[in-house]
């Protein structure tokens, strides 16, 4: 699909992985397209509005960032709810009254989410360091507190990221991951949406939500070592409430590296493109095919609307 007439203003897309499919999103819109077991391709997609069109202050630097990381969240689950059901509706055939993941289901499992994410990176580093006082006196330091604790983070990560990707299941969400990355790059380069294509191109993006992720991780570090630790509850306390300001930066980043992809900035992003080997995975042609479909379905409802950078 050629790209869409938008002015001077250049239209990016993103998307997400999801059970056996992808869900592609515009500025203006989202589509998705999920591959049953028997091959048929099940599609949806839904008009979106960007929060800063309604209230221009969230389009305001470092709060579009904490904007558009709930708004993607919201986005990712809606998504995986849609193909989780027709994962059910599948296993479920021919049965006269079938089950569906309901909204609350969807909303315990962002909490349960959010819930882990703070246990998992913010909670156990801060206690693991705050232990190692006893045998390490050196790391009441602020500074060397900082780095062990980012330390301990991204060992964590590291692993949780590398253990999952033995799971069968998991792989092949990555390799859809792949298929999202090769067929976004496509779509920039303005080169047909057709698998043989779309095949050509990498599967690793500088606008990968997992650059973001290893992104804040690296400017907490940076952050913290600048938060006086007293207290246990009061120092978990600030990494909590320091959360959206660093996600925010984070953001400003990323977007600044995908503009500029020879300045310091892009640097930061590199180890978020390295850590793509392990969640981005060679896909087939059928996979590639449901991100092109996917992206298609997003691009029908976005004609002749603006673009805004999106995480890829």
């Amino acid at each position: 699909m050629p790209a869409l007439e938008a002015g001077e203003e250049e239209i990016l897309v993103g998307g997400q992985a999801v059970l056996e499919g992808v869900m592609m999103r515009s500025p203006h819109a989202w589509g998705i397209a999920v591959r049953k077991p028997s091959g048929e391709m099940v599609t949806h997609s839904e008009p979106l509005e960007r929060p800063s069109e309604k209230h221009p202050w969230k389009g305001w630097p470092f709060i579009r960032g904490v904007m558009t990381l709930g708004h993607a969240m919201a986005l990712g689950f809606k998504a995986l709810k849609f193909s989780a059901n027709v994962a059910l509706d599948e296993a479920q055939e021919g049965e006269e009254k079938k089950l569906e993941i309901s909204g609350w289901v969807a909303a315990l499992n962002i909490a349960l989410s959010v819930g882990f994410f703070i246990f998992m990176y913010k909670f156990l580093p801060y206690l693991g360091t705050k232990s190692l006082r006893t045998l390490f006196p050196e790391t009441a330091n602020q500074v060397v507190f900082a780095l062990v604790e980012g330390v301990i983070r991204l060992a964590i990560f590291l692993a949780f990221i590398y253990m999952t990707s033995k799971w069968n299941d998991i792989r092949r969400v990555y390799q859809y991951h792949g298929a999202e990355h090769k067929t976004v790059f496509a779509f920039e380069n303005k080169d047909p949406l057709e698998a043989a294509t779309v095949q050509r191109y990498s599967t690793f993006h500088p606008r990968c939500g997992t650059s973001f992720l290893m992104t804040i991780m690296l400017i907490s570090i940076a952050v913290y070592a600048l938060v006086p630790v007293r207290t246990f509850w009061a120092g978990f306390g600030m990494r909590l409430v320091l959360l959206p300001f660093i996600a925010g930066a984070s953001y400003e980043v990323i977007r600044y590296a995908a503009k500029k992809r020879s300045s310091l900035f892009a640097l930061m992003t590199a180890p978020g493109m390295w850590l793509q080997r392990i969640t981005t995975k060679a896909p087939d042609d059928q996979q590639v095919e449901c991100a092109i479909v996917a992206l298609n379905e997003a691009m029908e409802l976005e004609k002749q609307r603006g673009g805004e950078l999106v995480l890829a």
